[in-house]
């Protein structure tokens, strides 16, 4: 089971572009465009998944709206796509992602990734996701729906969060 290690580029292949993604922790910045926050989020002893069309299972998370720190955007996004509400939350570090080659080479993307315990509200979807489900943390890697390539950063997220990392 391959693991990213602090800075490690981890290639990750696209339609028409290669990225190469690293793991820096918290405390750690690293340079480029803030491109959102995404958050393992649990209610008690399960973890919160969505799916915008029933099949495909992540964690919450999205792109940061004008005037919203790192913060501001995994609440809002929790809020739209889990109807869940952030009571507390933790850094466990950033992803950064570099277009290498294609079409967008040269862009540089970080995201921050967040451990955070959420209350449910009422499921009332108004945006992309159509599912919310919980699962117990042992069957996360599982129910997940890796991107092809970007396993070894799925994995750091989960081992942060304190979430078996799968086989």
């Amino acid at each position: 089971m391959h693991i990213a290690a602090d800075g490690e580029a981890v290639d990750i292949i696209t339609v028409g572009d290669h990225w190469q993604s690293s793991w820096y922790p918290p405390s750690n910045l690293p340079t480029g465009t803030p491109h959102g926050s995404t958050g393992v989020c649990t209610v008690g002893d399960r973890v919160v998944l969505v799916s915008d069309d029933g099949r495909h299972w992540q964690l919450p998370g999205g792109r940061p709206e004008d005037g919203e720190d790192w913060s501001d955007t995994l609440a809002r996004e929790v809020s739209e796509e889990a109807c869940a509400t952030v009571l507390d939350c933790r850094l466990l570090g950033f992803s950064r992602g570099v277009c290498v080659r294609g079409p967008e080479q040269g862009l540089v993307l970080v995201r921050a990734l967040w451990r955070a315990d959420v209350r449910l509200d009422a499921w009332r979807p108004a945006h992309e996701m159509v599912e919310r489900r919980l699962v117990p943390p042992e069957s996360v890697w599982d129910a997940l729906t890796v991107p092809v390539d970007w396993e070894p950063i799925y994995r750091r997220i989960l081992v942060e969060a304190g979430i078996p990392a799968g086989r």
